[in-house]
């Protein structure tokens, strides 16, 4: 697992000032990954060091890699955990809510670097936010989790247009629309459930605008294809339609 973590999977955190180490420079902290998985030294790391921090468009890279993290701004700090985590080529890079920390007009620039850095390395980025603007801005397929599971998953324009759990319309009208006049934002009545004490059935019924169906509290709703590539946790309680997709659980 340690030649997998950093080296075929990374990860982006959302504070880098927490997942950089203070004490050390930028040279340690971005050389480190590429010394365990390509076992590179001497001039050949520095060049490397130098070559990842030049990919996520850091000014003067030969020159702030012997800066710590106190010395760079917001933005430049998320970059460098951005550097270390494209370093040593992985396959795939987990975004933690990689803008949280940042303002709106770092935030764009941020991810417009993360697509290009994409495109380039042919890499392929999991994003975990709750910024609905990034999911459509970034994403090609997506998601919804509740309560540590998937009850939806389709293309983004399919998770956008034509949502089919209650959660996943829940959270997109969450969302204000410029366009419209908004007066109250809709929400989800109830509480969210302990994630160390998950009910056996469907987590969402208890709070879903729909009736409560007895036998969804008993058994965790199956996760139906209802169209090809479109995936939801099927039940009474929490998709209208339910009756319309029923005949898919057997297949």
């Amino acid at each position: 697992m340690t030649q997998v973590r950093g080296g075929e999977i990374s990860m982006i955190l959302q504070d880098p000032m927490q997942a950089l180490n203070p004490v050390f420079n930028i040279e340690n902290q971005v050389g480190e990954a590429i010394k365990i998985h390509q076992g590179l030294k001497g001039d050949s790391l520095w060049k490397k060091i130098v070559d990842s921090l030049q990919k996520v468009r850091i000014p003067a890279p030969d020159t702030r890699a012997k800066d710590f993290p106190h010395q760079l701004s917001g933005g430049m700090r998320q970059r460098v955990v951005g550097a270390i985590g494209i370093s040593s080529a992985p396959s795939v890079i987990i975004a933690d809510e990689p803008t949280t920390s940042l303002d709106v007009t770092i935030q764009a620039a941020y991810l417009r670097l993360l697509r290009q850095i994409q495109q380039e390395e042919g890499v392929a980025i999991i994003f975990i936010t709750h910024d609905f603007g990034i999911v459509a801005k970034m994403c090609d397929r997506v998601a919804v989790m509740y309560a540590g599971r998937i009850v939806e998953v389709s293309d983004v324009r399919t998770i956008f247009n034509e949502p089919l759990h209650e959660y996943t319309k829940a959270l997109i009208g969450s969302v204000p629309k410029l366009e419209e006049k908004t007066g109250r934002l809709p929400q989800i009545e109830g509480q969210p459930p302990l994630l160390y004490d998950l009910p056996e059935g469907d987590a969402f019924a208890p709070r879903s605008p729909l009736k409560f169906d007895e036998a969804d509290a008993k058994g965790r709703p199956p996760l139906v294809e209802v169209k090809p590539g479109h995936w939801v946790q099927l039940s009474k309680s929490s998709v209208a339609d339910y009756d319309k997709f029923a005949h898919l659980i057997e297949k």
